[in-house]
């Protein structure tokens, strides 16, 4: 009998992905190691694999994954570098930025430990911190540090594009478009993606002219969302830089968007029905064609319904 192990250098090859109009599209998951899709499912073969099996198994059934866990504290150059290795030839890696890059609440701790003793007193026993906190220099070296350590993932060819999900109150106003547009100078020569969430980039046909033509000047992917009503967010499928098209699925749960949801998981607890999923492979088709490269990433990671719903996505536009 073939031992585990073994089976699993097998299977190293890259999880399938399909061509729309010629052109590739990848699909995954928003988080391969979410304890409920780990501890909760049956997906993984064992609960008791470690790491570096999840991920290559992960890798075997799927080209694209999204790191969320640089959202909650930047990454190191070793972490990426172990991402990158325990990946096959060909797999992508979309990475969210972190926390603090976005204008998002920030835990102290999670900055480097140099970093924090340049807080103001009052700042380091907040519960949270946002870029104002910080002196110039510092939140600049925050952005060299977080690009430096993703290094070793673009030099192997591992690296998708980098995610800058706004917030909420990130609003369409001079700084907010000023902000993007340091983003850019920022990050140069990188594949940047970037989520509003506030509707008020959309609302109008003027305004939704104006967002694209900025984010196209800037060559800023626009995130694709398919998100519930309550939020207010269109499905926009529109392709800013032709070099990727990127759509994120959050579920349609209206209960939990703004709810008190204890854990991401639980608020994008919902499972796509394969009349949902057949309807938004027939809306995607014409932009998967527009773009070198489409990402769909389902968020929606409560056990295995990610991943479930990826699979059927991926043989509906297979069709």
């Amino acid at each position: 009998m073939t031992g585990f192990g073994t089976q699993l250098q097998l299977e190293q090859a890259l999880g399938p992905l399909v061509c729309v109009g010629g052109h590739p599209v990848f699909l995954g998951t928003c988080s391969w190691t979410d304890r409920t899709l780990v501890e909760e499912s049956a997906w993984y073969p064992r609960r008791t694999m470690g790491a570096a099996e999840r991920l290559r198994f992960y890798a075997s059934r799927f080209p694209l994954a999204e790191i969320d866990s640089t959202y909650y504290a930047p990454p190191s150059e070793r972490q990426a570098r172990l991402w990158a290795e325990r990946t096959p030839e060909g797999f992508r890696f979309d990475v969210k930025a972190y926390s603090l890059l976005t204008g998002h609440p920030t835990r102290p701790r999670s900055l480097w430990a140099d970093i924090r003793e340049q807080l103001p007193t009052e700042a380091q026993e907040k519960r949270n911190i946002y870029p104002r906190h910080l002196p110039a220099e510092a939140l600049e070296e925050c952005w060299r540090r977080f690009a430096a350590a993703l290094r070793p993932l673009r030099e192997a060819g591992r690296l998708g594009a980098v995610l800058f999900q706004y917030p909420p109150w990130f609003v369409p106003r001079r700084e907010s478009r000023r902000e993007l547009e340091r983003l850019r100078e920022r990050l140069p020569n990188w594949l940047l993606s970037v989520e509003l969430r506030a509707p008020a980039w959309f609302a109008q046909e003027r305004d939704r002219r104006r967002t694209l033509e900025l984010l196209s000047g800037l060559e800023l992917v626009l995130v694709t969302v398919d998100a519930p009503p309550v939020s207010g967010l269109p499905r926009l499928l529109a392709a800013t830089n032709p070099q990727l098209f990127v759509v994120r699925f959050h579920g349609r749960s209206d209960s939990t968007w703004n709810g008190a949801a204890r854990t991401a998981a639980e608020r994008f607890r919902y499972l796509y029905s394969r009349e949902e999923l057949a309807a938004l492979a027939s809306e995607l088709r014409p932009a998967l064609a527009e773009a070198r490269e489409s990402h769909l990433l389902m968020n929606n990671c409560y056990r295995d319904y990610g991943v479930r719903n990826a699979a059927e996505l991926r043989e509906l536009l297979a069709r």
